[in-house]
């Protein structure tokens, strides 16, 4: 190489990724007290337009929600139209996670019917493909912060993953009940 600087950028670039890399391959979070406030969901922060970023819901927390992509909408309205559903919501900006690679914001919190698919919670990330080889790598280190974020504060209570559709969603809801199910009988 004959530019020194360019060396020496490119050279400082890799090794902060393998740190990052090693950094979150040993990662853990602890649960704290610390909660987020409630002010995260009424703060007026949220502008769209209906057909180009937004739509009419009935079970989201809002009468409108905001999409950032064709699949995001068409995952909202198969939520929407759901009997397992009671509520849900697109999470806002306000609400991450801190990780070694920067803010991770997942997008959805949903709430089911209880009884229906005996699980109440879950966290969700939709992406257009499941396969992480499309992801980006920053994008699929914040991932796994959150899925070991999420680990240690649920308890088993809320699931977080990567879901593609509202299909793959209640297949990971059957898979945990399923899993629990068996620990539960061991």
């Amino acid at each position: 190489m004959s530019n020194p600087e360019e060396f020496i950028i490119s050279t400082a670039t890799i090794i902060n990724e393998q740190k990052d890399t090693v950094i979150i391959q040993h990662i853990t979070y602890d649960k704290l007290d610390s909660v987020y406030d409630t002010t995260i969901f009424t703060e007026p922060t949220m502008k769209g337009q209906l057909g180009v970023n937004a739509m009419e819901a009935k079970k989201h927390l809002y009468d409108y929600l905001l999409y950032d992509s064709t699949n995001e909408r068409s995952f909202a309205e198969s939520i929407d139209t759901s009997n397992e559903v009671a509520i849900y919501v697109k999470l806002p900006n306000s609400f991450y996670i801190r990780t070694p690679v920067g803010k991770y914001n997942p997008d959805w919190a949903i709430a089911f019917h209880d009884g229906k698919v005996k699980h109440i919670y879950f966290v969700a990330e939709t992406k257009g493909s499941l396969s992480t080889l499309d992801l980006l790598k920053i994008e699929a280190a914040k991932i796994e912060c959150a899925r070991e974020h999420f680990k240690a504060i649920s308890t088993g209570s809320v699931v977080y993953d990567v879901i593609d559709s509202y299909r793959t969603l209640m297949d990971r809801i059957m898979q945990s009940i399923g899993s629990r199910w068996l620990r539960t009988a061991e």
